[in-house]
């Protein structure tokens, strides 16, 4: 499930902070006795072995038709009584929760007919509200804006988790991430993890084999994700391949400053070992390294439960579970009065197609089953560090990563896949009893997407490389969503097969019109900037070597202080004081208008071209939040009514 609707879907309603002191230990010692009884559950072999089942999550976007998220998931739950439906923290996201399924005979083709199915739904429920959906790790037209608390899911307990996190952190919530581009920001809330939308699979595992299995699935997830980033773009930034990874790792970590540089795990990790005797190394390092969020009133009796014969549902151990993200996740549940354990893989993106999604859930059950068949024990020639380094240089690179392998071998992600992890997915699939026909099918996708270099992350950066230079970038955003989203909706190909998109009428009309109603869609960003005390004429050469009118000048936290414009250096110039080496030496505080007129990223375009012509200005700073972060000028405006009025006598 997603970070924050694993809490929900347990169906507890009455979760809160665990912000007293005699809650929390009340909750502290049911979560030990939770640990207490899982440790004899083990002991007396009380869970349901000799099968394996899997099974997936999918999280999704709510989209309107001008490709801007749509905030609207209460009213489409509304709109639908299927089950399998739940909300995510942004009330622009939905996930699903699919029927988990034997492992073996058609079970990957009954996957994705039910993927297909449960979307149609959802399409369905959303059409009713004027939303689509989308599937994508992260949504290209996400901005800042779109992240405050007015669009997180009305549930008290998204509120509390978050109150609970902004509480431990003690501070807003920052964000660097260097990529092709870089991207720095704060938020003070945690809704910048509702930008990842994920595609999470499980797999069902006997306790006994579980050290064994979850150590292999740690191994086997750094090429697996190669394969399948789908990524690239936060907030208008080009970052990293799988960008989702950086992100979730940042934007729920709630470690101070103190904790931080004590060395303090995050929250969300991939771990520090492999595992060496059961699940329970997990659990109870969990609970000595990350502090209880959330307080609950616990009724379960677990040992009056085993004493019965009957699994505890273990209420505490999931809920605190459920407030750590490992990459691989433990997870207990009880189904017909059977315990079970699985590995919850939850590193995968949404789409770029429900057949992309399922191939590469196929590549990772078939390494699981086949990498076990191949080595008998993958902590045994293959160093922990490798595994992890290995997972984050596929999140960064994508199917340009080199991964040193089993022995210490290094080999790039296609050679090694090719080469080496399809055939032995393809034999684990066999293993296991998988339908032939399916096991080419699947794995065939994945070997052309791998070959081709054509994954969901190459695609989007590929087609935005190919867009006119003079297309804006939230325009550019737009249209990589509406490509993608007609390509869901048409046959389903899978994305090494797409065309890319951003060449001349590749537009859709609403999105097209859409980027350039607010002056954040259109304002300069790259801006060339000066201080109080720098010289004039820096200010003069800045306009001369970038042909621009106007430099803004800002303190050295990035606020705006005033505005040096090229007419004022004209009338400088006509007094005379630039003339002659007898000029003194003006700074730029001397000569900034020191009030200029300024706007916010969300003015409309229209509102800012009237009030250019009030204050008869000929460019408008673009301050948020106290700072600096664009301007819009009378040429931003001229491109702007152009690329209309091009497209008005086109239609």
């Amino acid at each position: 499930m997603g970070a924050m609707v694993a809490l929900v879907a347990m169906g507890e309603h009455n979760v809160g902070e665990a912000d007293d002191d005699a809650q929390r230990r009340t909750f502290v010692k049911a979560l030990l006795d939770d640990v207490h009884a899982l440790e004899q559950m083990l002991d007396n072999g009380m869970f349901e072995t000799g099968v394996r089942r899997i099974g997936a999550e999918q999280e999704m976007f709510l989209i309107d038709a001008s490709m801007s998220p749509s905030p609207v998931a209460p009213q489409v739950l509304a709109n639908t009584d299927d089950p399998r439906l739940t909300t995510e923290l942004a009330r622009f996201n939905l996930e699903a929760n699919l029927s988990p399924r034997i492992y073996g005979g058609d079970c990957l083709r009954a996957m994705e007919d039910e993927l297909i199915e449960v979307m149609g739904v959802a399409r369905t429920a959303a059409r009713s509200q004027g939303a689509r959906v989308l599937l994508t790790g992260i949504l290209p037209t996400l901005r800042k804006a779109h992240l405050g608390l007015d669009n997180m899911t009305p549930a008290p307990r998204y509120h509390a988790l978050n109150r609970a996190m902004a509480r431990l952190r003690g501070d807003a919530f920052h964000v660097l991430i260097k990529g092709l581009d870089e991207l720095e920001t704060t938020h003070d809330n945690v809704m910048l993890e509702a930008c990842n939308a994920s595609f999470q699979i499980h797999f069902q595992v006997a306790p006994e084999e579980f050290a064994r299995l979850y150590n292999v699935a740690q191994a086997v997830t750094a090429p697996v994700l190669a394969a399948a980033v789908n990524s690239p773009l936060l907030l208008g930034h080009r970052l990293w391949s799988e960008t989702r990874v950086a992100l979730f790792e940042r934007s729920v970590d709630v470690r101070s400053p103190a904790h931080q540089a004590r060395g303090l795990r995050s929250r969300v990790s991939f771990g520090d070992g492999w595992i060496k005797e059961s699940v329970l190394e997990i659990f109870r390092e969990d609970i000595a390294l990350f502090r209880v969020l959330l307080g609950h009133e616990v009724s379960d009796r677990p040992f009056e439960d085993l004493a019965a014969g009957r699994p505890p549902p273990l209420t505490a151990l999931r809920l605190h579970n459920g407030t750590v993200y490992r990459w691989n996740r433990p997870c207990y549940g009880v189904v017909d009065g059977v315990a079970h354990l699985r590995i919850e893989n939850r590193v995968l993106p949404a789409g770029p197609t429900v057949a992309d999604e399922v191939a590469t859930a196929a590549f990772y059950f078939g390494l699981m089953s086949g990498m076990t068949e191949a080595y008998d024990d993958i902590a045994a020639v293959m160093r922990f560090d490798d595994a992890k380094n290995n997972f984050f240089a596929a999140a960064r690179h994508g199917l340009e990563t080199s991964f040193r392998w089993v022995g210490g071998e290094v080999h790039t992600a296609q050679a090694l896949i090719l080469d080496q992890l399809l055939p032995l997915a393809d034999k684990g699939l066999r293993s296991a009893g998988v339908d032939s026909d399916d096991i080419a099918r699947y794995l065939g996708i994945v070997e052309a997407r791998v070959a081709s270099g054509r994954t969901g992350a190459q695609w989007m950066l590929n087609s935005l490389e190919q867009m006119p230079d003079d297309v804006p970038r939230d325009a550019r955003d737009r249209r990589l969503c509406a490509a993608m989203w007609e390509r869901q909706m048409g046959d389903g190909a899978p994305v090494h097969t797409w065309g890319l998109c951003g060449g001349p009428g590749d537009e859709d009309d609403a999105a097209f019109k859409e980027s350039f109603r607010t002056v954040g869609q259109i304002m300069t960003t790259a801006l060339h900037t000066v201080r109080r005390e720098d010289l004039v004429d820096l200010a003069a050469s800045l306009m001369d070597w970038q042909r621009i009118r106007h430099v803004p000048v800002e303190d050295d936290e990035g606020r705006l202080v005033g505005l040096v414009s090229h007419r004022q250096l004209l009338r400088m110039v006509a007094r005379g004081h630039m003339a002659g080496a007898e000029t003194p030496q003006l700074a730029v505080g001397d000569v900034m208008r020191e009030d200029p007129v300024t706007v916010s990223p969300q003015m409309p375009t229209l509102e800012a071209m009237h009030m250019m012509r009030a204050h008869k200005v000929g460019s408008l700073p673009v301050v948020e939040d106290g700072k600096l972060v664009g301007i819009v000028t009378e040429q931003n405006l001229i491109d702007v009514s152009a690329r209309l009025l091009e497209r008005y006598l086109a239609d």
